[in-house]
This record gives C-alpha cells, structure tokens and sequence, in this order.
C-alpha cells in the first residue's frame, strides 16, 4: 500500500483505482489498530492526509466519468504518528513502474521525453 501524493490527473486508470483502493485499506488498518510502521518508516502514509487524498482521487474518477461509491468511513487519527511520504520518490518509482502515467504526465506539464 502506498499513498503516492502525486497530482491525481497524472495516474493512469490503473493507479488511479489502486490508490483509491488503497485509501480504504489504510482506514481499515486503522479501524482494526493495525500497525502501520513499515508505511511510516518507508514514508509510504500521511494519516492526516487520508480522507483529502481519498477525496482527490474519488474526485478525479468522477472527473473520467468513473463510478465512486465508497465513501471514506469516520477515523480518527489524532492518536496517530501522522507520518510522511515522499513526493520525489514516490514520483520517481511510479514512472519506473508505469510508462501509462508518465506520459499522462508529460502531456498534463507538456514535458517531451
């Protein structure tokens, strides 16, 4: 699991849903008191960025003309380490691994490699 951070815009339909997906599990960790320390050491979860980055992505499905029918449940992560992710590299591995987002990048910043 990992929340990316990236301009949803720029994941293919594939990451798109994935982290969606993702979202959800990390709140069910949370629910079930699951510990999420790998994430946290890993920089892969910002709990206080949850529901938003969960909100951005339904957002950006919605915007593809996606169905969205999974509301994030209530949780509270005041209790929470908030933890942290890592933009760059989390940018840098998704292009590694998805050549579908990174041309979505390319066109959405009009980059030509």
């Amino acid at each position: 699991m990992r929340m990316w951070g990236v301009n949803p815009k720029i994941l293919c339909n594939r990451h798109l849903l994935g982290e969606h997906a993702e979202m959800h599990m990390f709140a069910g960790c949370i629910l079930k008191k699951t510990s999420l320390k790998g994430y946290y050491k890993n920089k892969l979860v910002r709990t206080d960025l949850l529901k938003e980055r969960h909100d951005m992505l339904a957002d950006e499905m919605i915007s593809r003309g996606m169905k969205h029918n999974s509301p994030m449940p209530e949780i509270d992560c005041s209790g929470l380490k908030y933890g942290e992710i890592d933009v760059k590299a989390n940018t840098a591995e998704l292009f590694r691994r998805c050549p579908d987002c990174r041309k979505r990048y390319n066109k959405i910043y009009k980059k030509t490699n």
